[in-house]
């Protein structure tokens, strides 16, 4: 997606002017933002527009988010935009307090239904929260999922908009991201200029984004100072950590390992499921876990984890969140003491420094199988303690090592 700018110098900014009826052109002159009949989603959707800017950026004594275009204030046009979207329940603009007014003016006099105006706080991050928590304050349910959008930006697409909404009722959080136009430099510690980073393997992440209510509440219930930011960060993690992937190969060694892992995992409060592939409908994991583990028997051929990885980059799902990758190579019980025969540690950590840049954490571990059905039952859970850990925690200081079970 996208932005199209819009030179406030050329506009005039006095919000006394005559209102114009006329609707803000989109890119293609003519024609509406929001087409009839298009799609639809059978869940509540609410927007929040945080608009409390003072206008000190652009030099202007009015906010750029009241200036007036065509007659009408940039606020009014992107309300419009929202407004247009019959699925969209109900939109919150958060404003300065002595904006207050002003807008409830706006409201009323371009005949806004959806809408209502809420006091915002001294940082743009309270004004959100102040904006989400009045969702939950009201009469009405509470959204399923809600959108935020910047207030000065009224170019925005219905399809994006279900898209976003779609997305984030499945995964707890989604957003707009556009490939990179301007050159990245990397610095060392020091500050110096290092190297330019590859712009087709990275990409920017705007607005609007979408959150279920649940997700983005929770989080601004804990992210009120900064020493709350843990907190917050540990609220991510927990979702993002429920549940996980594993694939077998199909191989009847891994598949034991797998039944046993579920009973083991299944204690420390983690989902495991246990799929051969990700071929034909096993491929919806690529799109909807956060998790993987890939289990190799009795070889050290890294081409299992080297598809897995290719496919989770190709899919570009790790810019929101991290994607965690468990390599677990299941040897015979003479193979770990064989030198050679095992998993090499230079083998991990190279596909690992590859995917760490991409978000993807990739660790390895390393367990003999064994007829001692004691000591064999200690690895299984000593695997699946690891495992979790390893999901819970997403430490990159961990990435690329081979642990032993």
């Amino acid at each position: 997606m996208e932005d199209n700018h819009i030179n406030t110098q050329s506009h005039s900014c006095d919000r006394d002017r005559p209102a114009h009826p006329g609707i803000f052109p989109t890119r293609e002159s003519g024609k509406s933002a929001h087409q009839p009949g298009g799609p639809s989603v059978d869940f509540p959707v609410s927007v929040v527009l945080p608009a409390g800017g003072t206008g000190e950026r652009t030099g202007l004594q009015t906010p750029k988010q009241f200036c007036s275009f065509l007659g009408r204030p940039l606020i009014s046009y992107t309300i419009q935009a929202f407004e247009r979207v019959s699925w969209i329940r109900s939109i919150v603009v958060v404003v300065a307090k002595e904006n207050m007014d002003l807008m409830t003016d706006i409201v009323q006099r371009f005949q806004h239904k959806k809408v209502r105006a809420v006091p915002g706080g001294s940082t743009r991050h309270r004004s959100i929260c102040n904006g989400v928590r009045a969702l939950g304050d009201g009469e009405e349910e509470r959204p399923k999922v809600v959108v935020i959008h910047d207030a000065v930006r009224p170019f925005v697409e219905e399809d994006l908009l279900y898209k976003i909404a779609m997305a984030a009722k499945e995964q707890g959080a989604a957003g707009a991201i556009r490939p990179l136009v301007s050159t990245v430099i990397a610095t060392t510690s020091e500050g110096y200029l290092d190297h330019s980073l590859e712009r087709a393997k990275y990409r920017a992440s705007e607005m609007p984004q979408g959150f279920t209510y649940d997700v983005i509440d929770q989080a601004y219930q804990k992210v009120t100072y900064k020493r709350d930011l843990a907190a917050a960060e540990s609220i991510v993690k927990e979702t993002l950590s429920r549940s996980a992937c594993l694939i077998t190969g199909g191989s009847e060694q891994a598949v034991t390992l797998a039944d046993a892992l579920q009973k083991a995992v299944g204690a420390l409060v983690v989902e495991l499921d246990v799929i051969p592939d990700l071929m034909g409908e096993n491929a919806g994991y690529l799109l909807k876990q956060w998790n993987f583990i890939q289990v190799s028997v009795n070889r050290s051929c890294s081409s299992e984890v080297e598809a897995l990885l290719k496919d989770l980059e190709s899919g570009n799902r790790a810019l929101l969140h991290p994607l965690v990758v468990i390599w677990v190579h299941l040897s015979g019980s003479d193979e770990l003491s064989v030198s050679g025969r095992g998993v090499e540690p230079a083998a991990i950590m190279d596909l690992a420094s590859a995917a760490k840049p991409r978000n993807i954490l990739l660790y390895g571990i390393q367990l003999g199988q064994t007829k001692d059905t004691d000591r064999w039952e200690r690895s299984v859970l000593r695997v699946a303690e690891i495992t979790s850990a390893l999901i819970r925690e997403r430490s990159p200081a961990l990435v690329g090592q081979l642990l032993q079970a």
